[in-house]
């Protein structure tokens, strides 16, 4: 008895033996969080986001694809681009017993390190580049707004849409502007619309009719289209898609305001014949100050400036320019073209009117065209005149002039013209001329072309030259220590015709110097090129 309850027991521990065994091996075999053995290789792997241990894997791929939905987990919450460090590493062991977890569960500890070492989220944006400027938006109907705003200043009746079209000269895609009238793109509409291109015998006709030249006719005033005829921008546009941090996108009203604002740019002006620096400072809302400062050429206002002479200005300009087109009505009191009689034993400093001008008056249709608020050109399309113009004619001379030169090398200037304190007794305290220190001996030349009409002792001047010149006008030199022509010589400028001295009424060497224009000293200075 005994010994058969001994045998049971025995069978009982063996079996109870079998079945841990067993179970023991299909929860080794199925359970998932569990590694499996794998003899001479690596079968689990201990996975570092940016050197923090995010968990184990059964493999090397579990761990990338638990970073892609990481990855796709901090990005879901938004539509923009969000950058973040992701330095993975992936070490491989080699065990008999080990837990392992499932990829969804090691990207969740992922995403919480990318979130922690997230850099920033790049918003998606629209860069807008006009020459050499640029501006970035948030979409692209704040591109379109910006556009619209700029072309709204001149087309005030919205006659005319902004469209965006690839830009055909570059190979990336670069987006560009297209501006049609709402007329055109319904007509484009249309055709789209019907899809009935003419073809045969009536696309023939329609082909004649459109090339046939139309009768001439005198249109009168009210068969024109007054208003807008045309606008585009004046300024090459360039549009790009891109990601940029927040802080780098401006926000659209701002935008408008950079873009279409008036900013104050240096231009080039040629001057034309009658020009003053008043003048030209008043036509760009300058003052002479203001342009003596922004030409070096500019000494002071008593600088002359000559015709075709350039000079720099400010004119106001936004940084997207618009050009349009405008047929207008209006009616004018006009000038007639003045008309030139030559006269060819004249200097061209002589002029003389013949006729007085009188203003006509008419009535026009014009076609304007402008770039922002300036007239580029204006063509005459029908003129109407309700009584003519009387024209201005002038007689004027055809010769040059002759030119005056500074009649010493070198000087320097101690003396000028008009009032001054007597520098000694018998000294006059108006100056009629001008004066420069020199040593004596110094060459004296000619300042222009001419004959001597005086040469020798001149009482308070010392040794002196007088030369006429052909214009009428005179020159005189005194103080000199030499005369070196006589009366009645002809002389060329630049011909030294004496040396300078310390003779007359003088208070040291210099040589003094006048010239005289209908009998009275002007100042030189004004004269000398």
């Amino acid at each position: 008895m005994i010994l058969g309850n001994t045998v049971f027991r025995n069978k009982i521990k063996i079996w109870f033996l079998h079945s841990a065994l067993v179970v023991i091996g299909c929860w080794i075999l199925f359970m998932p969080s569990m590694v499996k053995f794998q003899k001479g290789a690596n079968n689990i792997f201990t996975v570092f986001l940016n050197d923090v241990e995010v968990g184990t894997l059964e493999s090397r791929e579990d761990a990338y694809k638990a970073l892609r939905m990481a990855r796709r987990s901090i990005s879901d919450d938004t539509r923009e681009l969000t950058l973040a460090t992701s330095n993975i590493a992936i070490q491989g062991s080699n065990i008999i017993w080990g837990e392992v977890q499932t990829p969804s569960e090691v990207a969740e500890k992922m995403a919480e390190v990318l979130n922690n070492s997230k850099k920033t989220t790049l918003a998606r944006a629209y860069s807008i580049k006009i020459n050499e400027y640029s501006v970035n938006l948030a979409s692209i109907d704040e591109v379109m707004k910006l556009l619209s705003t700029a072309l709204s200043k001149y087309d005030t009746e919205n006659q005319y849409d902004v469209n965006l079209v690839l830009d055909p000269g570059r190979e990336v895609n670069v987006l560009t502007t297209q501006v049609l009238s709402k007329e055109e793109v319904k007509r484009e509409e249309e055709i789209a619309r019907t899809n009935m291109p003419e073809a045969g015998f009536f696309a023939t006709i329609s082909e004649i009719v459109n090339e046939a030249t139309p009768l001439a006719y005198d249109k009168d005033f009210s068969d024109y289209k007054l208003g807008l005829q045309s606008i585009d921008f004046a300024d090459k546009i360039e549009i790009v898609e891109s990601y940029l941090p927040d802080d780098e996108i401006t926000d659209v009203a701002s935008a408008i305001d950079e873009v279409t604002k008036d900013k104050e740019t240096n231009q080039i002006y040629e001057v034309k014949s009658g020009d003053t620096l008043s003048s030209i400072a008043l036509e760009y809302g300058l003052t002479v100050s203001d342009l003596i400062a922004m030409n070096e050429s500019l000494e002071d206002e008593y600088t002359r400036i000559r015709t075709e002479d350039e000079l720099i200005v400010t004119v106001p300009e936004p940084e997207l320019s618009v050009s349009y087109t405008v047929e207008s009505y209006y009616e004018e009191d006009y000038e007639a073209e003045v008309q030139y009689i030559d006269n060819d034993s004249w200097y061209t400093t002589q002029t003389k009117v013949i006729q007085e001008p009188s203003a006509g008056h008419r009535k026009v249709v014009a076609l304007i065209s402008y770039t922002d608020n300036n007239e580029d050109s204006r063509e005459i399309e029908k003129e109407e005149v309700t009584y003519q113009a009387v024209p201005k004619i002038v007689e004027r001379g055809t010769i040059v002039p002759p030119t005056y030169i500074k009649p010493i090398s070198g000087g320097r200037l101690s003396s000028g013209f008009g009032k001054r304190s007597a520098p000694k007794k018998g000294a006059s305290t108006y100056h009629k001329g001008v004066d420069w220190a020199t040593p004596v001996g110094t060459a004296v030349v000619a300042s222009s072309s001419g004959t001597v009409t005086r040469a020798g002792w001149g009482s308070g001047y010392g040794y002196c030259v007088y030369i006429k010149h052909p214009d009428g006008r005179e020159t005189r030199y005194g103080h000199l220590s030499k005369v070196l022509v006589s009366a009645g010589a002809k002389v060329t400028q630049g011909q030294k015709i004496a040396l300078s001295g310390n003779t007359g009424v003088s208070t040291g060497p210099h040589l003094h110097f006048e010239i005289l224009v209908n009998g009275s000293q002007v100042n030189p200075l004004n004269y000398l090129n």
